[in-house]
């Protein structure tokens, strides 16, 4: 067993067969994390001292970050003590992951190519989750994972999906689910959920289902507006056409500043062309000043944190769930 210090005296022990988040997990030590494949920068630590080992590579980060000590939890295993720099999230009581069963509730169409779901839980089976976390939806010997679109205060559980072409899921949604459908889910998982700040802006970037947890988080802030009378929020929604932006805010509490973003537009779109991370920088946001939340793909991820970092952003007040393919 092997000593991991983190920040604030937060200590705990891991075999050298588990990784440094299943070892943490183990103990009740909660480490960010989200895809546990190694491709996102979700679990990212910078280690200060001690060594460990990728169980696989660790795709989601880049050669310089490798080079400044920086390692991915999720797929490290510890060959001595080590110190991270990173905090323990103990203090924002994520329920433990479980599975419950659940039915359709309501299925819809809301582009050609995305799915609005519903999912009812059983009155007896409570589950509760931060607004941001994600789940796996199980049907037969398959599961995939979702975003949860909405807050825990609603009834059921909201959902947008993306018809993929030869996935077994997209299959099913599209051409055989129906209401009532059976199916069980496991969760919540993630740890893509609102951190207080005291910096002024809080910034959210979206492409196409990764609205979902962005959604749920600006809605968990609508429904405690108060605490954000001095923030300025903005959202920068990305798709490639109009169909893409199937949904934009309805807030009654705090006020958004809602920026539509399109990658190929028309000639008579009057809003923002190009990529979302750029849209940002057009609004010239003081980014020394906020914290940015961003979902969607791999690739637009890897592009924010850059972008967004190169231009003032702390490391530290980044904060991301890629979209990660099956």
């Amino acid at each position: 067993m092997f000593r991991i210090n983190l920040k604030n005296d937060i200590h705990f022990s891991c075999a050298s067969g588990d990784t440094l988040l299943d070892g943490a997990q183990k103990q009740s030590i909660v480490l960010d994390y989200s895809c546990k494949t190694g491709r996102c920068q979700s679990c990212k630590a910078k280690v200060v001292k001690g060594t460990s080992v990728a169980k696989m590579e660790e795709t989601g980060l880049s050669a310089e970050e490798k080079s400044r000590g920086y390692i991915l939890t999720c797929v490290r295993t510890p060959t001595s003590d080590l110190t991270l720099d990173v905090e323990d999230l103990s203090a924002y009581s994520l329920e433990k992951v479980k599975t419950v069963p659940s039915k359709i509730d309501f299925i819809s169409k809301i582009s050609s190519n995305v799915m609005e779901l519903h999912l009812r839980i059983p009155p007896n089976a409570s589950f509760n989750y931060l607004s941001g976390q994600y789940i796996n939806i199980i049907k037969g010997d398959y599961k995939r994972s979702y975003s949860i679109a909405n807050t825990s205060s609603a009834s059921n559980l909201v959902f947008f999906i993306k018809n993929y072409e030869g996935g077994r899921f997209s299959h099913y949604l599209f051409n055989e689910a129906k209401v009532n459908d059976l199916l069980r889910i496991e969760g919540p998982i993630g740890t893509f959920f609102y951190r207080k700040t005291n910096k002024k802006n809080v910034v959210f970037l979206a492409t196409g289902t990764g609205i979902a947890p962005v959604k749920a988080l600006l809605e968990q802030m609508d429904e405690n507006g108060s605490e954000f009378i001095d923030k300025n929020i903005y959202l920068f929604f990305g798709g490639r056409t109009e169909e893409d932006l199937f949904w934009k805010p309805d807030l009654k509490n705090i006020k958004v500043r809602f920026v539509p973003v399109l990658s190929r537009s028309h000639a008579d779109w009057k809003g923002a062309k190009g990529h979302v991370q750029e849209a940002v920088l057009s609004e010239e946001i003081d980014l020394a000043d906020s914290v940015l939340y961003a979902c969607g793909s791999e690739n637009m991820i890897k592009d924010s944190r850059e972008l967004a970092i190169a231009n003032g952003l702390s490391e530290d007040a980044f904060y991301s769930d890629a979209f990660i393919s099956s």
